[in-house]
């Protein structure tokens, strides 16, 4: 079945972020290598559904290929949040079916996270066409690497580090809310770069006793011991973060998305009013701000805690080199399998000559971020809303070749 395989659709699916463009351009260019050809179906599942009353698509030329840019972030296929099944058409798959024939489509590759994948799975149930999966997610939750997650990092990493210096200048607490629902791989890991001092994340439900300590701590002994009495104090903050009930913070006012996930927003906002509480009735702070030379009567009482959502930032801009190199090759691995009649699997890596890949199904389960990882940075000062655990490291030495997968 694979070998007969001429037209390959190319979907992008889900929220934009850093190299989709990558892996649009590495589909295409496998394709034309093998004698095949790519045609964009336009702004996700919204197209695949609309595809019968579409005149025309395009086709990825040698031309065409060559104006899509890998290193800009978004995608030039465009994208929706539109779930199948909630398609309000009882003839949305029949719809479908016709215009995939239409076109003379064979198979698609889609590039998406887990609610994409779920649609991927759906589909290939109801045996409508053959698909294979690039993963995508900058919440990186999925069980293999998710194209866009890197670049995503950088950004935090990036808007975390510029913001100290607005926060220098005044002795203020930055509060940045980050995207990653459920998961705080993005907060983390781009915390961990941009040198916070306080990451909180959806694994961990909250303390705020245990952060508005670490922040005092840190926060007031950098501004005294400075000879210009300057300091901040970062903290990055998940959208999906939970109190220590467990229960996840969020403005309910936000709605659902088409997929009905709850809409999460506010956490930013919480943590900041959560931490003035606690400085206006902390006594010691009216004498921090005396020695520091910023008390003025009835104007400046105390430091200031600002929350900041960067929101949509961190998925625009340019791609990581990193995640242009992988969307590239995962594009291109996925046409393969295409090819080789391999369908209804997640491309995961390819090594050498290897394409590895996993079933959808089993890669759209959700993956949180590995608490034994925290103790070291903890170790070293980090605060992540708990009591530290203490590091206790095994050193094992490590057999080559090593996998450099992120």
């Amino acid at each position: 079945m694979g070998k007969d395989i001429k037209r390959i659709g190319i979907i992008t699916s889900g929220g934009d972020c850093g190299g989709l463009n990558a892996v649009i351009k590495g589909a295409g260019l496998m394709a034309l290598s093998l004698g095949m050809e790519t045609v964009i179906i336009p702004n996700g599942y919204a197209g695949l559904y609309n595809l019968a009353s579409m005149e025309s698509l395009v086709t990825l030329t040698p031309a065409r290929l060559a104006s899509i840019k890998p290193q800009l972030a978004g995608s030039e296929a465009g994208h929706s949040r539109v779930k199948i099944k909630k398609i309000d058409d009882p003839e949305k798959y029949e719809r479908i079916k016709n215009g995939l024939g239409k076109f003379g489509i064979d198979a698609l590759v889609i590039s998406g996270g887990d609610d994409t994948g779920s649609v991927i799975v759906d589909l290939m149930e109801k045996g409508i066409t053959s698909c294979v999966h690039v993963p995508k997610t900058m919440d990186l939750d999925l069980q293999s690497y998710s194209v866009g997650g890197d670049s995503a990092v950088n950004r935090i990493a990036c808007f975390m580090r510029d913001l100290q210096t607005t926060g220098m200048s005044h002795n203020r607490v930055i509060v940045m809310e980050v995207f990653g629902r459920y998961a705080g791989h993005t907060a983390f890991r781009g915390g961990i770069a941009g040198e916070a001092d306080c990451i909180l994340i959806p694994e961990i439900p909250v303390d705020f006793d245990i952060v508005y300590k670490h922040m005092k701590k840190n926060f007031t002994e950098r501004v005294l011991r400075s000879d210009v009495k300057a300091g901040t104090y970062g903290i990055v903050v998940a959208e999906g973060i939970t109190d220590a009930a467990g229960q996840v913070i969020s403005d309910k006012s936000a709605g659902v998305d088409a997929f009905g996930h709850v809409k999460l927003a506010g956490a930013g906002k919480y943590v900041r009013k959560k931490l003035e509480e606690r400085m206006k009735n902390d006594p010691d702070i009216a004498g921090f701000m005396k020695n520091s030379h910023m008390f003025t009567p009835g104007v400046y009482l105390l430091p200031e805690i600002r929350e900041v959502t960067p929101g949509h930032l961190v998925r625009s801009g340019r791609s990581s080199a990193f995640d242009v190199n992988f969307g590239m090759r995962a594009g291109a691995a996925a046409v393969r399998l295409v090819k080789d009649g391999i369908t209804g699997v997640t491309v995961v890596e390819v090594k050498g000559n290897r394409i590895e890949y996993i079933p959808t199904a089993e890669a759209i389960k959700q993956k949180k971020v590995d608490l034994e990882e925290l103790p070291l940075y903890e170790s070293i000062g980090l605060c992540f809303g708990r009591e530290p655990m203490p590091f206790k490291p095994e050193a094992v030495k490590r057999q080559l070749p090593i996998d450099r997968h992120m």
